[in-house]
């Protein structure tokens, strides 16, 4: 390369660089230039950075999830506690516009889900203890009528004895009676416990809800903020009420529909198959599958004919379907809806993290997240500008 190819392109820079100052365009042509060229660069020191604080937020939550798992015996009672106060919200809010004091309305409305639940489990004494003392009938029977369709597939490699029954006898009950009774008090004690921290929390959440709005609200320094909380937990309050009130009568009248489907179809105790299809409905997805199959296995067992024992499962799932996907949405309104592949994720990981109790928490939880970003994050209408 000669010298004067040299000075041309030294001449051609410095006139690149005098016209920056004038022309806006060539400013922004070497602008984009010079980002082409530090995007090939390494990753330097902001990227570390933000590196290290998406590391950081991820040990704090795997710690949380921790704990949260930890103090599972503790933090299940609360928590179902405030979500059952919340849905009491407005109840509430009535009698104490009524002249009713704080106490009393705790009392009278921690005395009514004391008396629901009383109500339930008595009546769910009676028909558990007869399936109990039928158990092992049941399970001969289901055996016995189950076996000759697995050993037709004969990959499976399943016989009678696969189920024997001789390790279940009576002596050996009562041998192992003292580890029966261990795992049942160790199962009953903590059930206990937790029950009297749900009353104890549930009667003090709703004397004092209304403190606990006031220091919530008052946590915030500025108006706008503060308009906020009241806003997000004032629609917190109503999503929860209005839900469960709606889930309750309509899962009501679903699991009378059931007492009928299961009288007609001759399966034992109705009633006992209404409560479970009540209960059952409040878990999505989770409640129906195991709500369908159970009721395969009893229509199965009871009669001879497959078609017969596949009806009651098959009439109550699709009344469930029908129900679920248009008569419910219909009532509630779009403003109540959640994406079900959200709460489907919420199911797994709260029963992974609590059990039953988790699974029955991941409704409402969601419903609560769901109103926090729409109060915290409100969707803008976009509208286009279209051509007169």
């Amino acid at each position: 390369m000669n010298d004067q190819t040299i000075t041309n392109r030294k001449q051609a820079e410095r006139t690149i660089i005098a016209a920056d100052h004038k022309d806006p365009f060539m400013r922004g042509a070497l602008g984009s230039a010079q980002d082409d060229e530090r995007s090939q660069q390494p990753l330097g020191r902001e990227a570390l950075d933000v590196a290290v604080a998406w590391s950081i937020v991820g040990i704090f939550a795997i710690i949380l999830m921790g704990v949260i798992h930890s103090l599972s015996i503790i933090l299940i009672p609360v928590v179902m506690a405030i979500v059952v106060g919340m849905i009491l919200g407005v109840a509430a809010s009535k009698l104490n516009s009524y002249g009713i004091p704080g106490f009393a309305v705790a009392l009278i409305l921690s005395s009514a889900v004391a008396l629901v639940l009383f109500v339930v489990i008595n009546s769910l004494i009676d028909p558990l203890s007869t399936l109990a003392a039928e158990g092992p009938g049941i399970v001969e029977k289901a055996i016995d009528r189950f076996v000759p369709y697995l050993q037709s597939l004969r990959w499976l490699n399943v016989s009678a004895a696969t189920f024997s029954l001789s390790s279940m006898s009576m002596e050996s009950l009562i041998s192992r009676s003292g580890d029966i009774i261990s795992v049942i008090g160790s199962n009953i004690t903590p059930a206990i416990v937790q029950g009297l921290i749900f009353f104890a929390a549930l009667l003090l959440f709703l004397y004092s809800r209304v403190r606990l709005r006031k220091a919530m609200i008052m946590a915030f320094p500025q108006r706008h903020q503060r308009l906020r909380t009241i806003r997000t937990i004032a629609s917190i309050e109503q999503v929860l009420s209005s839900y469960f009130a709606t889930a309750s009568m309509m899962y009501a009248a679903l699991g009378a529909t059931m007492v009928v489907i299961a009288y007609a179809g001759g399966l034992a105790m109705p009633f006992l198959w209404g409560l479970f299809a009540f209960l059952s409905s409040f878990v999505p997805f989770l409640g129906i599958t195991a709500m369908t199959l159970a009721l395969t296995i009893g229509g199965i067992l009871t009669h001879d004919s497959l078609i017969l024992g596949l009806l009651p499962a098959i009439i109550f799932f699709t009344i469930h379907l029908l129900m679920e996907n248009l008569a419910f949405p219909a009532v509630v309104g779009k403003n109540m809806e959640i994406n079900p592949f959200l709460v489907f994720v919420a199911i797994i990981f709260w029963t992974w993290m609590w059990g039953a109790a988790g699974a029955m928490l991941a409704l409402p939880l969601s419903l609560i997240g769901m109103t926090i970003a729409r109060e915290l994050f409100p969707s803008r209408r976009v509208v286009p500008n279209l051509p007169s």
